[in-house]
């Protein structure tokens, strides 16, 4: 059973006087321990399809189920709290907090989340352990690689054990051999963790540890 499904999902935007039509009836459906590669050229549709699944936009029409429920009649305000529990962003640029320790970044995350104190550590500390940066856990931003921080990314997405991750061109800042590790890390995780993973990407190494490749183009899906 899928853990997030957008059916016929449309959005379309008004410019001036005209209306630009940017997704034209999308349907996908992410299975848990399932990696999924999204590709397509600039302006395809992948970001907004991604903003949307990620309950940041909602769709002009469809219909997106996350985690058995249904997002569509949810008020805008309520969309953050969806976010909070079911999904977990990792991004192209990490958008680490510099003054915050590997540990203090993913700690954050999980206190916007609700969860705070010596709990909210030790959840802090066993996801940076899952993602191997445990000997790292002090260092600031500034003291890591790029791999590394990538890592804290990733960690940070995992807290709070959300069902679903979605990666936007998360091998873009990196080198080709760094790249291939962080790619093998995502497998992992969704295969030990049994989490739904969707990939938006131009980097054809996503594909080697991929499960699915869809392609969008023009707002559709191709395949």
């Amino acid at each position: 059973m899928s853990v997030l499904e957008a059916k016929q999902i449309r959005k379309s935007f008004n410019e001036g006087k005209e209306v630009v039509n940017v997704l034209n009836g999308v349907s996908l459906s992410l299975m848990p321990g399932e990696v999924t590669a999204l590709e397509g050229p600039s302006g395809s549709g992948k970001t907004t399809l991604l903003s949307i699944l990620g309950c940041i936009l909602t769709p002009t029409s469809g219909e997106l189920v996350v985690d058995g429920e249904p997002v569509n009649s949810k008020k805008p305000n309520l969309l953050p709290a969806i976010r909070r529990r079911s999904i977990g962003f990792v991004f192209q640029q990490f958008n680490l907090f510099p003054a915050l320790t590997a540990v203090e970044n993913v700690e954050y995350a999980l206190n916007i989340k609700g969860l705070r104190g010596p709990e909210a550590r030790r959840e802090a500390e066993v996801a940076l352990e899952k993602v191997e940066l445990t000997p790292r856990r002090s260092f600031l931003p500034r003291d890591l690689s790029g791999g590394q921080k990538q890592r804290v990314a990733i960690a940070r997405a995992l807290a709070g054990n959300p069902k679903v991750l979605l990666a936007d061109e998360p091998t873009a800042n990196l080198d080709s051999q760094m790249g291939l590790q962080i790619l093998e890390l995502f497998r992992k995780l969704a295969k030990e963790e049994d989490r739904a993973l969707l990939i938006v990407t131009h980097d054809p190494k996503v594909r080697t540890i991929s499960d699915r490749v869809v392609r969008i183009q023009d707002g559709r899906l191709l395949n």
